[in-house]
């Protein structure tokens, strides 16, 4: 059989008693700025994560574009399957925006031969990279950046609210063995 405890009392630390001690109110304001900076600080910096993400893969996305390139040597056969179809990295080469020659690798099927048209992603400078993400994937990518930055962030302040709320524990257990030092004796009972 479960005890009753009564009913629950809201913001209990806030009210008059003669109970509450100094400590007990600090440790509610304490809570209450936690939780405010949690929700902020949790929110603000998710929704900058994932703006900064997404902006910066929209950027890629108008500034990377596909180049055609043609491929300097075969192919390797090295890295076909059972069925003859395998990809594998090859040497290419293309021209950069301001006409110097390029090269690099892409992956292509094994064993194409040398001169066949590949397609190349560069960026404004004429460098390698790998194909833009998409406007959902960039979405995607942004929400789960946003959310762990925000998640960790939220942590901080909750990190602070507990070792607040360890210290004030150890203050009051303190005070507590102060007391029990003047009031203990009294309760003694002597048989003499």
């Amino acid at each position: 059989m479960a005890a009753f405890r009564g009913p629950k009392v809201w913001l209990w630390r806030w009210r008059r008693n003669p109970l509450r001690r100094r400590s007990d109110v600090l440790e509610a304001w304490i809570m209450l700025a936690v939780w405010v900076f949690t929700v902020l600080a949790g929110t603000g910096a998710g929704l900058v994560a994932a703006e900064t993400v997404e902006q910066g893969l929209a950027r890629q996305r108008t500034q990377w574009h596909a180049v055609p390139a043609r491929l300097t040597e075969d192919a390797p056969v090295s890295g076909a399957t059972e069925s003859g179809v395998g990809v594998v990295w090859a040497k290419v080469g293309w021209s950069a925006p301001d006409g110097t020659a390029r090269s690099g690798q892409v992956r292509v099927y094994a064993g194409t031969p040398v001169g066949t048209p590949v397609m190349v992603w560069t960026d404004p400078e004429g460098r390698p990279v790998t194909r833009p993400t998409g406007v959902a994937e960039a979405r995607v990518r942004a929400l789960l950046v946003g959310a762990l930055v925000g998640g960790g962030a939220a942590g901080v302040p909750l990190a602070v609210g507990w070792l607040l709320r360890r210290r004030l524990d150890g203050l009051r257990m303190d005070r507590w063995d102060e007391e029990w030092e003047r009031f203990g004796p009294m309760w003694r009972w002597t048989t003499s």
